[in-house]
Order: structure tokens, then C-alpha cells, then sequence
């Protein structure tokens, strides 16, 4: 078959968890900034291809866009990275079936999220405003209009929206562990990140490229960029760690 059962991907995602904490630190930091940096150019993608649909047509361009943004986890973890959000559910599940100690998770999602956000922040400087791929016209009206929709939103509404996100992005990493070839792990990876865009909920890598992609345009802040960072980073975590690792660790661990 193509994939594996469900008890199997436990087990494989508690390897995956195991090996993340254990990389040297450097292997971390480089793996970060190329997750970050995936992801982030998976929100270019998604900002060139979606403003240029008339604005009648803004949620069908909305679609299209949801439906090229998974390039950046495809990227991740197929060709190689880390990613925070990713690892918000792995580790965790190695936790749960103590191959891990909880100080491993806090070290690994700190490294991570400097990665991440280096690779993000290299993105949005160099191509979105050094290129200028953000920065212009109908590409800057997109780009304003998505991060003030994520920045204005208050602290529960976002803490949920991050839960709700990262809930589908760990199950799309669940499935690409349970995929037994590429093209079945490009599938399990499209389809629950796919959903979370259309959806609109908020992903905290994703942010690290749009919100301040916005800020090099003088058009957010970086106290805006705060407020919004903490409660999707707690969503987040809640959705990977407790909605994914706790409630299939309840079924499979051992």
C-alpha cells in the first residue's frame, strides 16, 4: 500500500520528534531558515497569483491563492527543513512516549523559531521589498489587506484561529509521515494546508513573512507585529501539541 496505518504514524512521528531535538544545533538553525524561508515564499506565491484577480472575483482569487501556499510545506518536507509549526506536533508526540524530556521541546521550538524567522524576514527584505514584489500596486493592496486582517484581530480570536491552523497543518504533517512515496506525501501535505488558508486561519511562520513584509512597506509595526505574534505562536502550539501529539497519543501510545 501507500501509507501506513494510523498506530504506524505514531511511531514514525515519534522517531521524526526524537531525531528533530537531537540535530546539532547549526543542522537547526539552517533547517529553520530554509523552513522559514519555504514557507514564506509559498505566501509570495500566494500574494502574486491572488491579487491579480479582479476585485469581483477576490474570493475565487483567495482559492487560487490557498491552493499554491502549500509549496512552502511541500518544500519543507520534502526537499528538507525545519519548520515551528511542524514541530509543535512531533516533538511532542516523542515527549509522550518519553523519548524526549520537556526541556528538549523548549530548546527546539526557541532554535526553530529564530530559524524560522530569519528565513522569513530574508524573504520578505530581499524579494518583497528589495525586489519589490510587495511593494507595488496591486501586490501592495494585497499584502496591506492580509496582514491588517491578521494584526486587527483581537487576542482570543487570534489564539483560535492559530489553534484551528496548526491543527490542520500537524495532521498535514501526520499524513506525509504516513505516506509511503512522494507523490502520496504531497497529497496528505495539500489538502489540510490547502484548508487552513482558505479557511484564513493564522500560521505563525507565515505571519513572520507577511506581517513584516507590511512593515518594510510602512504599512504595520513591529509593536503591531507583537501583539499578533503571541497569541497565534500559543494557538499554535495548542493546535500540534494537544489536538494532534495528546489525542492520538491517548489512542496509540504506548
Amino acid at each position: 500500500m501507500g501509507f501506513v496505518k494510523p498506530e504506524q504514524i505514531w511511531e514514525r512521528a515519534v522517531e521524526a520528534g526524537e531525531k528533530k531535538v537531537h540535530l546539532p544545533l547549526r543542522g537547526q538553525l539552517v533547517l529553520g531558515f530554509m523552513g522559514g524561508a519555504y514557507i514564506a515564499l509559498g505566501f509570495l506565491l500566494y500574494i502574486r497569483v491572488s491579487a491579480a484577480v479582479p476585485a469581483p472575483w477576490s474570493d475565487f482569487g483567495h482559492l487560487i491563492g490557498a491552493c499554491v501556499f502549500p509549496l512552502g510545506l511541500i518544500l519543507t518536507l520534502l526537499a528538507g527543513g525545519e519548520l515551528l509549526t511542524g514541530n509543535m506536533m512531533a516533538v511532542p508526540v516523542a515527549f509522550l512516549s518519553r523519548r524526549v524530556k520537556l526541556v528538549d521541546i523548549a530548546r527546539n521550538w526557541a532554535v526553530i523559531t529564530v530559524g524560522n524567522l530569519l528565513g522569513a524576514l530574508f524573504i520578505a527584505y530581499a524579494f518583497g521589498h528589495l525586489a519589490g514584489l510587495t511593494e507595488h500596486g496591486i501586490y501592495l493592496a494585497k499584502l496591506v489587506k492580509i496582514a491588517h486582517a491578521k494584526i486587527e484581530e483581537p487576542f482570543l480570536v487570534a489564539l483560535l484561529s492559530g489553534i484551528g491552523c496548526n491543527w490542520l497543518v500537524g495532521l498535514a504533517v501526520w499524513l506525509s509521515y504516513g505516506a509511503e512515496d512522494s507523490g502520496g506525501k504531497i497529497w496528505g501535505i495539500w489538502f489540510p494546508t490547502m484548508a487552513f488558508v482558505a479557511i484564513g486561519f493564522q500560521h505563525v511562520v507565515a505571519n513572520m513573512f507577511v506581517i513584516p513584509a507590511a512593515i518594510f512597506a510602512g504599512q504595520a509595526t513591529w509593536t503591531e507585529y507583537l501583539h499578533n505574534f503571541v497569541p497565534v505562536y500559543i494557538g499554535n502550539s495548542m493546535g500540534g501539541a494537544l489536538f494532534v501529539a495528546v489525542m492520538y497519543g491517548l489512542v496509540y501510545r504506548r
